[in-house]
């Protein structure tokens, strides 16, 4: 396995292709966190913003463990992503006040107590 890996970085680095990787990959996790954060946001809240910081936390402490560079960019991007995701969830509970995002109608919402009064 560890043969593979080096034929295939020993690969993209010949060719110079490694960056166009990391960019690949970058543009799918950006798009993979982005119906993370309405999913969480809908289900949990923004109470779940901590799992976002400990992730990428955990992630960005993991990047400076590995020794390839293909790897440790897309842990690196990823880390990123969940500190932006932590922004990303409380201004995705303003897109749901705003009504531009559906509602979770079995939560409890900041903005409730200001429309009862």
């Amino acid at each position: 396995m560890k043969l593979l890996i080096v034929f295939f970085m020993e690969f993209l680095t010949s060719h110079h292709l490694l960056g166009l990787v990391i960019g690949f990959a970058t543009f799918l996790v950006i798009g993979f966190f982005h119906p993370i954060v309405i999913k969480a946001e809908y289900h949990l809240g923004t109470k779940c913003w901590w799992a976002f910081l400990l992730a990428g936390v955990a992630l960005a402490a993991a990047t400076l463990c590995v020794d390839n560079v293909l790897a440790a960019s897309i842990m690196g991007v990823t880390a990123f992503s969940c500190f932006w995701s932590i922004l990303e969830l409380f201004q995705q509970q303003e897109r749901v006040h705003k009504g531009w995002f559906p509602r979770n109608p079995r939560r409890h919402y900041p903005w409730d107590n200001k429309d009862n009064n």
